[in-house]
C-alpha cells in the first residue's frame, strides 16, 4: 500500500530540498523548485505504482524542475554597456549552469540518480544504494561512471581541456549556500513546515562538488574515500 502523500512529503522533503538548494542555491528559485516538485508529485500521486521508489522518483522530478528554472535563467536578457568582442556568457550565470544540468540530465538513469544523490543531496554511497537499489559498491561505481561521462563531455566541449581532465577549471559553478528560510505565502498549499525543519542539515558544498568532480577528474579511488 502506497504511503499517504503528506507522509511522503515529511519523509523525503529534506532530500528534495537539498537537491534543489545544491542546484540553485539557497534562493527563492530553490524554494520554488521544491514547491513545484511536490505540486507535480501531488498531481501524479494517484497514478504512481504502489511499488515505486518514491524518493528516487521525487529526486527525478526535482531535477527536471531545477533544469526548467536554470533554462529560464539562461534566457533572461542582461543589459550591458557595450557588446563583447566575441560571444560570451559573462553576466549570464545560468548559461554555464544550464550546460552542467543538461549534461547531468542526459546521463543514464542510475548514473544520474547516483550523481545527484551523492554529489547534490550529499548522501553516502550506502544511502544512495538504498535510494536507487543495489549495493554501496554498485552505487559508487555508478557515481564514478557518471562523473567520468561528465568529464569527457566537458573535455569535448572545452578546447583547453586537451585530455587533462581540467578543461572545466575556472568555469562558474552552480551557486550554493545555506540558510534559506521558508517564507509565508508560498505558491503551494503543501505543508511547508518540512522545509523549515531541514535548514540545519543542508550541505554547503554539494553543487560545486559536481563541477569539481567533472572538471578535475574524480577517480574511483577518490570516490571510495567519500
Amino acid at each position: 500500500m502506497r504511503t499517504p502523500f503528506d507522509r511522503a512529503v515529511r519523509a523525503h522533503g529534506e532530500t528534495v530540498l537539498r537537491v534543489c538548494r545544491a542546484s540553485l542555491g539557497a534562493t527563492a528559485d530553490a524554494e520554488d523548485a521544491w514547491s513545484e516538485t511536490f505540486l507535480a508529485a501531488l498531481r501524479a500521486w494517484p497514478e504512481l505504482p504502489d511499488d515505486s521508489n518514491v524518493e528516487a522518483w521525487l529526486v527525478r522530478v526535482a531535477q527536471r524542475k531545477c533544469i526548467d528554472i536554470v533554462r529560464a535563467r539562461a534566457h533572461v536578457a542582461i543589459p550591458v554597456a557595450e557588446l563583447p568582442e566575441r560571444p560570451s556568457t559573462i553576466g549570464r550565470p545560468g548559461v554555464r549552469d544550464l550546460d552542467l544540468w543538461d549534461a547531468v540530465a542526459a546521463l543514464p538513469e542510475r548514473q544520474r540518480l547516483a550523481v545527484s544523490a551523492h554529489h547534490l543531496a550529499g548522501l553516502t554511497h550506502a544511502e544512495t544504494a538504498a535510494l536507487i537499489g543495489g549495493t554501496p559498491d554498485a552505487a559508487r561505481r555508478a557515481c564514478a561512471d557518471g562523473i567520468r561521462t561528465l568529464r569527457r563531455r566537458a573535455a569535448r566541449e572545452d578546447p583547453l581541456a586537451e585530455g587533462t581532465g581540467h578543461g572545466s577549471r575556472g568555469r562558474a559553478s552552480p551557486r550554493t549556500s545555506t540558510g534559506m528560510s521558508t517564507t509565508p505565502g508560498s505558491r503551494t498549499t503543501v505543508n511547508t513546515n518540512t522545509k523549515a525543519s531541514t535548514d540545519t542539515k543542508a550541505s554547503t558544498s554539494n553543487a560545486p562538488a559536481v563541477t569539481r568532480a567533472a572538471g578535475e577528474g574524480t577517480t574511483g579511488t577518490e570516490e571510495d574515500a567519500r
